[in-house]
């Protein structure tokens, strides 16, 4: 049963409807056994959060930051802030002091929740230069507090202070003077072009982003449910709790490097991503394919063939299939595909919301031919995650993001850019008016600073309009739509395409290094080092081929010329990455400015 109304009481009555049924699937810090939790103590266990909460003094609005990975303490400390109107501001659990020393500083937090030893220790560090801050609370019981700090206690002593609920009655009156227009979250952007900014939620927000998903998204209570992408972002966020509100499961997975383990453990049916986690899905499909026979090569060459027809020819386009190419794809699908899914721990698979990326069509048809419903959407944290997703209900086409969801407009301005307005979208930029006048137009529109168009009642998108680079031609590069292509290659982990006032289209990879020692090892090429790889000219041309294969289809003037190989990979630490693992390219092409100058040389 759904339940959308205010944040503020989603979970006590959900708890209501659902008692001891599970809600929480997860594990403890450094644990290896999966624990349950149930609407009823989840709920009973937000309480004690909003009594300890009042207990340090926390006043209405009052912003409290969280930073963290995902871990049950970190949901239950969102829903106890909200019973008590108070606002939650995420951080990443890889945000750097200097960030999380202006976020806490810009918002004036004074109780800081954190996850494990390094945010902890990052938090203690920058607690001085912090003029607000007065609280750090432990999510880890492990986390060793520094014998000489006097202001961090772990969570469970924070627990204690909400014993016995002993201020429940004011929690209560609180949540009942709850408006729909209290901020809910400020979540900082990541910033690929400059400095974070607090892009403002409200409760309003959240209840229109509910009822409008909800009619396209079959979230239900059977699902389950997996928590893949950070919390902390927009997209993990609006979907867990849509995914709450339906009674679904979730499975709370705490470390994104053992989130396949996690799958085949718990099969989940449900889980949302971003595109880089289907292109490795399909690489490594791929990579075992390749290794098999030809016999069982062939076999499955066929099956997606049929697969292809079947679900992206008919079923996704709305129509019928011929009723022996049915008959060939239910068997298919029984024998080779469920095969593929039960390895990724995907047997009970449901569908897939994606988005945060550009989507190659040849990884979106792979997955959906396999039998996996992919919802490839697109969204900002300005507008409370979606503004489009695909509708399994209407014809979906590879390489649109989806519809519109109801209530939000959509316009394209001259300019090719996407313009948003409706109850999603956020008021603006936490004490920032500059900003926020500068990203509406006249007319209250959204500037998204992505480039699109319209086509047949779905979106589709052709770039960001700052990432868009023009050559000293003339000519517009989409850069994204090029990586796209490059990352469903095998051998390359990460890739930037260069293009700004150059003369052509280059490149900066860094390859898959297991598989290329391993290539190497196989063509008997000598190396002792990384360095000796990326200088190979037979693992040069090896590359060149693979890429001009992958290119075909762009224009002459889109295709990447020349490229060099990097011995390591794009960083946060080196500000080359944001938290959300997209290029900040400026600092890019000033970082690695000697390697691309060296690509133009004649």
């Amino acid at each position: 049963m759904q339940e959308y109304g205010h944040l503020s009481n989603m979970i006590f009555a959900q708890a209501e409807r659902y008692g001891r049924r599970e809600l929480f699937i997860y594990k403890d810090f450094g644990g290896s056994e999966w624990k349950s939790c149930s609407f009823a103590e989840a709920a009973e266990r937000s309480r004690q959060v909003a009594n300890a909460l009042l207990n340090m003094g926390v006043g209405v609005q009052e912003n409290i930051g969280i930073f963290s990975q995902n871990a049950l303490q970190y949901l239950l400390c969102d829903f106890g802030a909200w019973a008590i109107r108070a606002v939650t501001i995420p951080f990443y659990a890889t945000s750097s002091e200097e960030q999380i020393q202006f976020m806490a500083s810009d918002a004036q937090i004074r109780i800081l929740f954190v996850g494990q030893q390094e945010q902890y220790d990052k938090a203690r560090r920058i607690f001085t230069l912090c003029p607000t801050l007065q609280h750090i609370v432990v999510f880890d019981e492990a986390v060793a507090i520094h014998p000489n700090d006097t202001f961090a206690i772990h969570f469970s002593d924070f627990m204690r202070r909400g014993e016995g609920l002993p201020r429940q009655s004011e929690v209560d009156a609180r949540t009942r003077a709850a408006t729909y227009d209290d901020l809910a979250n400020i979540l900082y952007t990541s910033g690929t072009t400059g400095q974070s900014k607090g892009v403002m939620l409200r409760h309003s927000q959240y209840r229109a982003a509910f009822q409008a998903n909800i009619q396209s998204v079959p979230v239900c209570e059977q699902d389950r449910v997996m928590m893949f992408l950070p919390y902390t972002h927009i997209f993990e966020r609006a979907w867990d709790l849509l995914a709450i509100g339906a009674g679904a499961r979730i499975i709370v997975n705490t470390d994104p490097h053992q989130v396949q383990q996690s799958m085949r453990e718990t099969h989940p049916t449900c889980m949302s991503s971003v595109p880089r986690f289907w292109e490795k899905v399909y690489v490594g499909v791929r990579q075992k394919i390749e290794s098999s026979n030809p016999a069982t090569r062939a076999m499955f060459e066929h099956a997606l063939k049929v697969g292809r027809r079947h679900n992206i020819e008919y079923v996704f386009r709305q129509k019928h299939p011929p009723l022996a190419l049915h008959l060939e794809y239910e068997l298919i699908n029984k024998t080779i595909f469920s095969l593929v899914r039960k390895e990724l721990g995907l047997d009970n698979a449901h569908f897939f919301p994606t988005a945060g990326a550009a989507v190659s069509a040849e990884v979106e048809e792979f997955i959906l031919s396999i039998g996996l419903n992919m919802m490839v959407g697109y969204g900002l944290t300005e507008s409370l995650a979606t503004v489009s997703n695909c509708h399994f209900d209407k014809p979906i086409t590879i390489g649109s993001v989806g519809r519109p969801i109801p209530g939000i407009q959509v316009k394209i301005a001259d300019t090719g850019e996407v313009m948003l307005k409706g109850p999603t979208v956020t008021p603006g930029y936490y004490r920032r008016d500059d900003l926020t006048r500068q990203a509406f137009d006249q007319e209250g529109f959204f500037h998204t600073g992505d480039a699109g168009y319209i086509k047949d009642g779905e979106l589709f998108l052709t770039d960001r309009i700052k990432d868009l680079f023009k050559t000293s031609n003339g000519k517009y590069i989409a850069p994204q739509m090029i990586e796209a292509k490059l990352l469903v290659d095998k051998f390359i982990d990460q890739v930037a395409v260069i293009a700004d006032e150059r003369k052509f289209v280059s490149a900066l990879i860094i390859p898959d290094y297991a598989l290329l020692e391993q290539y190497a090892r196989s063509n008997n090429i000598a190396f002792s080092c990384r360095e000796d790889l990326c200088a190979d000219s037979q693992i040069h041309n090896m590359l060149q081929e693979r890429i001009d294969t992958l290119q075909q289809q762009l224009a002459q003037y889109e295709k990447v010329k020349r490229f060099t190989l990097l011995p390591h990979h794009f960083t946060m630490e080196r500000g080359e990455l944001t938290n959300t693992l997209k290029i900040r390219r400026k600092v890019v092409a000033e970082n690695y400015r000697r390697q691309i100058d060296a690509m133009y040389e004649e």
